[in-house]
């Protein structure tokens, strides 16, 4: 596990240019709780998440538990934001990772919603994207498409996160 140096210039600098791009795409595309550093070519184990209730980070997170239970899904991914994938995901699991002090932190037994968000960006810091999880050949599809027929899409999986559209 790499150990920053926390709060230095470049950590910082680099924390405000996820925060900002994650604020940027979101104000853009109506979607996004999300960014993992290597989205903007910073090659950290970084996350920084947004999910309604203030910005986060998560540095140097590794998944120690993934429940039995999997569900299919359609996920959608800021390095490609007009496809949707369907894949399969670990419907919880637990993670550790440092804060922003540098203290570990346990984060178990993680709700679907933020388990399936933390899977995705983890797998951006592994190198992983979306598209390398699709359940099958068919399951890349044009956002538009998706957006057209979400109901129909809705069915063919076991999860469904309502996209919202930005009309700017």
């Amino acid at each position: 596990m790499v150990v920053f140096a926390f709060f230095d210039s470049l950590f910082v600098a680099e924390k405000m240019c996820l925060f900002e791009t994650l604020e940027m795409f979101r104000n853009k595309n109506g979607f996004g709780r999300a960014i993992s550093a290597p989205q903007i070519g910073v090659p950290k184990r970084f996350i920084a998440m947004n999910l309604g209730e203030g910005e986060f980070m998560i540095i140097n997170p590794k998944i120690t538990n993934r429940s039995d239970e999997t569900f299919t899904m359609w996920d959608d991914c800021m390095s490609f934001p007009n496809l949707m994938v369907k894949l399969r995901r670990n419907k919880n699991i637990s993670i550790e990772y440092q804060d922003e002090q540098g203290e570990i932190v346990h984060w178990n037994n993680i709700d679907q919603a933020v388990s399936e968000l933390l899977q995705h960006e983890i797998d951006h810091l592994d190198g992983i994207l979306a598209v390398d999880r699709a359940y099958d050949d068919k399951s890349i599809i044009n956002r538009s498409d998706y957006l057209n027929n979400i109901d129909d899409y809705s069915k063919q999986v076991d999860y469904v996160i309502k996209p919202t559209i930005n009309e700017n």
